[in-house]
């Protein structure tokens, strides 16, 4: 089993910045591969950026260039900086964990407790 438990978020400006953190416990070995992703109301959850355990990275398109995902292992923390924030970017954001290669697909075994991003214009 393992546990991720969120931390940041909260509300930013169009253009602003802010930092996710999700701190994994438990099972650590299987979190081969961590990702971000987000869901806004009405709408489907969709991933965001994720990390393998060798520091590969992919991300949504429209994230390329703005969020920067990374890991520390010595922590077991995985972060998404979030830099020119976009009202388009507002949702719930979530963390997730699996051994399994999904990348962006949101099948991921272990997921965080969710933190609100809401970026006003």
């Amino acid at each position: 089993q393992v546990q991720l438990v969120q931390s940041g978020g909260g509300s930013v400006q169009s253009g602003g910045s802010l930092r996710l953190s999700c701190a994994a416990s438990g099972d650590t070995y299987s979190n081969s591969y961590m990702a971000w992703f987000r869901q806004a109301p009405g709408k489907e959850r969709e991933g965001v950026a994720a990390i393998d355990s060798l520091g590969h990275t992919t991300y949504k398109d429209s994230v390329k260039g703005r969020f920067t995902i990374s890991q520390d292992n010595a922590k077991n923390t995985l972060y998404l900086q979030m830099n020119s924030l976009q009202p388009e970017d507002t949702a719930m954001y979530y963390c997730a964990a699996d051994r399994r290669e999904l990348w962006l697909l949101p099948r991921y075994a272990y997921w965080g407790q969710g933190a609100q991003v809401t970026v006003t214009s």
